[in-house]
């Protein structure tokens, strides 16, 4: 889909604020609807700035498993029948790596981010708390279900060996 002068100023706005070195791709898919992928150090500063420009409704943040660490995603939204539009901001962490918390500035974020760390294993920096949200109590901590490194079988040996302790 081609681009529209309104998302091309999102896009080149956002740039400006976080350096335009700092926004690794974007694109369109449909109308009202933008995908910007950001170094992850520079994931504050862009959310502050597009909260402060409307897209203040974070619907959701996903998790994804990848080859060499993980992906977050960020869905913000701006509200409005001729405003309305999502912003999907997506980050990439290395294994072991770390995301800065952005529950200060959406606190709506408090429990997505506790959702992702349970599942997918990301450690968000500067979260007030990151105890189980979505795995029972006792779950080992070093069992990120979604990881695509844990197989069933394995899974179901580490809660076992973990359940006789």
């Amino acid at each position: 889909m081609e681009i529209s002068d309104e998302h091309f100023n999102i896009v080149e706005e956002l740039k400006k604020v976080v350096g335009n070195e700092n926004v690794l791709e974007y694109n369109v898919k449909r109308n009202r609807r933008i995908f910007v992928t950001i170094k992850v150090e520079k994931l504050r500063d862009a959310v502050k700035h597009l909260s402060e420009r409307g897209f203040e409704h974070l619907s959701t943040i996903s998790g994804v498993d990848v080859e060499d660490g993980a992906e977050v995603i960020y869905h913000l939204t701006r509200q409005g029948a001729k405003k309305g539009m999502t912003l999907s901001l997506r980050v990439k962490v290395p294994q072991e790596g770390t995301v800065p918390s952005i529950v200060d500035i959406l606190p709506g974020a408090v429990l997505y981010e506790r959702e992702v760390h349970d599942l997918i294993g990301v450690v968000f920096d500067g979260h007030p708390d990151l105890s189980k949200l979505v795995l029972p109590e006792g779950w080992p901590d070093e069992i990120h279900p979604l990881q695509k490194r844990w197989g069933l079988e394995e899974i179901r040996r580490k809660l076992m060996e973990h359940g006789e302790n």
